[in-house]
């Protein structure tokens, strides 16, 4: 009772003259003078950590694991496939056939991501960022339900219709769910927060290699339930979606609804709204921005807005480097290299899902790194490491049935470019621009970057197998050329967003090279 006469309190007076001063100066000395006033530090609340743990859990990790997951049963799907279309079609394909139809089911899985990147940013406005995570997991549902059914009805039309949705959940994902997640959290948390969808994309990507065991569902009539297992997860988490708040930013700057922004805080927080007054100056704050949310911000008006340019470049090209920086390539011959450094072919396995949990192990170490060093120091050493090892893995490569030792040089290359690519490459693109754009084009940059990044998946997934048939190792050199180019691009331009607003990293981004070319 007492909590709601204190948020009608603050209705009834006029927030913005009587909680807050003038709004000229710097946002960050204003903030520290709210807070001064009472002893309230926000942190970890029941509600930040529920939504921390369901969206992991029930949204990124399916993205991981489906990723991952159509690697070890490739052969009896493509026997299924056959199958499927000799009883209803009555051709039986050649190999030349097969392997087209078998591209056809992996590739749509990343044409589902990309248009699930580019509905994100119209449903994260027209439902709102929750109920645009509930509608996600509602398709990753019926996606799992046409896995499980395609083999009874010999169809592999449901099967690829599976792999669409499960890619357009993936798009939808990894455009509004690190966004989501963002926005919920304090200033202090929000890369702790921000780093959570890519933690349960790289779990996901482990428990489909673990799954894929012959002891668990890698028998030979347990594909359909090896490919939507994931299901149970999301089936478990998708009611405590429900209970979750909406994000308060996206209530204020967004649909101008004060009273549901504040009380969405108030529970988010855990405390009464009366003393809620630095993080409502926050949301003032970026509704009051040029590029705040009084207009709708499509696609287009953000790739258009020059105000935005440097940042949505900087997004995209962090996004589609993260791709492009060989990562798929480097699992692909990971159990190669293995097998050859002298390993069985079992060990060889096990050593592959060695350098998956390696990839979580990053992820997690990340929540307690980022707060501490920054994004900026943590990407581009990540990102130069990267560059080194993909050379060194290319160089010992070539020699490795020369010299003796090779094959550990080798191993230890792609066991050190995984921890080296955990420690930034992989996890911050996917939640930097939701610190580098205000709430109103917020989506519309998440959109982009997500496309960039589904972009570079799709590119590296068509270039790879030509390059590896035409130039073999010398392949992750163009891997590591690229990569270096990412750093060099992100030395000079990339702000650190650590504990600043977008309105702050704005004025980063202007200054560019002059701000940033003394610290690197």
């Amino acid at each position: 009772m007492g909590e709601q006469a204190e948020r009608t309190s603050l209705f009834t007076k006029p927030i913005s003259l009587e909680l807050y001063p003038d709004l000229s100066q710097p946002v960050t000395n204003e903030l520290q003078q709210l807070t001064s006033s009472n002893d309230y530090r926000p942190g970890w609340s029941r509600y930040l950590i529920l939504a921390g743990v369901a969206t992991t859990l029930g949204s990124s990790l399916p993205v991981g694991f489906n990723i991952g997951v159509v690697n070890t049963p490739a052969e009896l799907i493509k026997q299924f496939c056959n199958e499927s279309v000799s009883a209803h079609y009555g051709v039986v394909l050649d190999n030349s056939s097969l392997n087209t139809l078998w591209s056809a089911v992996v590739s749509i899985f990343i044409v589902g991501g990309c248009t699930g990147s580019l509905l994100g940013a119209v449903l994260a406005d027209y439902l709102g960022r929750k109920k645009a995570t509930i509608a996600t997991s509602l398709l990753s549902i019926v996606g799992a339900l046409l896995f499980v059914l395609c083999r009874a009805a010999n169809s592999v039309e449901m099967l690829l219709l599976g792999r669409l949705l499960v890619g357009l959940a993936g798009g939808l994902t990894t455009s509004i769910v690190p966004m989501y997640l963002t926005e919920l959290a304090p200033l202090s948390l929000s890369g702790s927060m921000g780093v959570a969808c890519p933690m349960g994309v790289n779990v996901g990507v482990l428990v489909g290699q673990v799954m894929g065991l012959d002891f668990l569902l890698g028998g030979v009539d347990d594909w359909p339930y090896l490919l939507s297992v994931y299901v149970l997860l999301v089936i478990i988490c998708l009611p405590v979606l429900f209970i979750l708040p909406e994000s308060p930013k996206y209530l204020f700057v967004v649909r101008k609804d004060e009273e549901s922004a504040l009380n969405a805080l108030s529970r988010l927080r855990g405390v009464s709204s009366s003393i809620l007054a630095a993080d409502v100056q926050l949301l003032r704050e970026e509704a009051r921005t040029p590029v705040g949310g009084d207009e709708f911000w499509g696609l287009k008006r953000v790739a258009a807005d020059t105000r935005l340019r440097r940042a949505l470049l900087l997004v995209c090209a962090m996004q589609a480097g993260q791709q492009t920086s060989g990562i798929n390539a480097v699992f692909y011959y990971s159990q190669t290299i293995f097998k050859q450094a002298g390993l069985t072919e079992q060990n060889a396995q096990y050593a592959t899902i060695g350098c998956g949990f390696i990839n979580v192990c990053t992820a997690v170490l990340m929540l307690y790194l980022l707060p501490l060093v920054g994004r900026r120091p943590l990407f581009l050493g990540s990102t130069a490491a990267a560059a080194v090892l993909l050379t060194a893995l290319a160089v010992s490569m070539k020699a490795i049935t020369v010299v003796s030792w090779m094959p550990y040089l080798c191993m230890a290359a792609v066991l050190a470019y995984v921890l080296a690519y955990g420690f930034g490459l992989g996890p911050i693109p996917y939640f930097i621009a939701s610190e580098m754009f205000e709430v109103g084009p917020r989506p519309g940059g998440m959109a982009w970057g997500s496309l960039a990044n589904w972009g570079g998946n799709f590119l590296v997934g068509m270039c790879f197998p030509v390059m590896r048939d035409s130039i073999g190792p010398y392949s992750f050199l163009i891997f590591a050329a690229l990569t270096a180019a990412l750093f060099v691009y992100e030395a000079l331009y990339l702000p650190e967003t650590s504990g600043k607003t977008p309105a702050q990293v704005a004025d980063s981004c202007a200054l560019g090279r002059r701000r940033h070319t003394s610290r690197v």
